[in-house]
């Protein structure tokens, strides 16, 4: 018989709106909060004509705005980000900001930015990713369909570990199904990467659901009713599906990293669901 999880671990699973707020940041994940190595997270809020300065430190990271136009300032060059009104918006351009880095940002009408990191060791150029560059696809259909925006996934965009990617899913459907797991390194098969979700949710009083269960004994399991500006850690197990609450979209950012000596996304689909991916 597999034990049971570990109550205390499964509460820092799920972290909703607020209890991980950190200053100008209403979200702050970074590896000592989230118990692992590489994956981090923050969600900056700016108000009209606010500037906030960061030290990327030994992390690279990805400049994402949530809602609202910014311009990113480093190594002398200022990127300008159109940015988008909200994530059901469409896509939006983002900035690629190194490690080893001063960098600034500033939004003259305010806004809400997504800074994704992964601690890495090379660092690579700082540059711009224009939305129209971003790839976009349709995973599933029926009630499994979503919409993925691989603005920073592995092929997609060069980075030196982290790994991005939205996602949008109608109201009433399941996505991150069938559940999957990448936790173990299996070369060609399944590579090890931390997991951040970070979700927002259309229209008022909105809920989603997500599970994790576990793929090992004692592994981390977890079924919470998530809303806006929650956030859910993976950090193994066989996770999904996301369930989105009809009448109201869901979107989530996912946020990995690992420590494999590639930079790839190769995961394990659960063997009693694996037919439900099409």
């Amino acid at each position: 018989m597999n034990p049971a999880p570990d109550p205390s671990r499964t509460s820092r699973l799920h972290l909703p709106s607020g209890t991980a707020a950190d200053g100008p940041y209403a979200l702050r994940i970074g590896p000592d909060l989230a118990g692992w190595e590489r994956s981090a997270l923050r969600v900056l809020t700016l108000g009209p004509g606010e500037t906030h300065s960061f030290e990327t430190g030994d992390s690279e990271w990805a400049v994402l705005p949530l809602a609202g136009a910014c311009s990113v300032r480093l190594d002398g060059e200022i990127i300008e980000l159109l940015g988008r009104e909200s994530v059901f918006a469409g896509v939006t351009d983002f900035a690629y900001v190194p490690r080893d880095a001063h960098a600034q940002i500033a939004s003259g009408a305010g806004g809400r930015f997504a800074l994704a990191g992964a601690k890495c060791e090379r660092r690579l150029p700082a540059r711009y990713g224009p939305a129209p560059e971003v790839p976009v696809e349709t995973r599933g259909s029926g009630n499994r369909a979503r919409r993925v925006r691989n603005f920073a996934a592995a092929g997609a965009f060069d980075c030196d570990r982290l790994i991005a990617v939205e996602v949008v899913t109608p109201g009433g459907n399941w996505s991150s199904y069938p559940p999957h797991k990448h936790d173990e390194h299996r070369p060609g098969a399944e590579s090890v990467l931390e997991e951040i979700y970070y979700y927002e949710i259309a229209g008022p009083h909105g809920l989603a659901y997500q599970r994790i269960s576990p793929s090992r004994p004692g592994g981390a399991e977890l079924l919470a009713e998530v809303r806006d500006g929650d956030a859910v850690l993976v950090p193994d197990g066989w996770h999904g599906p996301s369930i989105a609450q009809p009448g109201h979209d869901l979107y989530y950012l996912n946020v990995m990293a690992g420590p494999g000596p590639e930079r790839e996304w190769k995961i394990c689909f659960h063997p009693d669901h694996a037919e439900g991916y099409v």
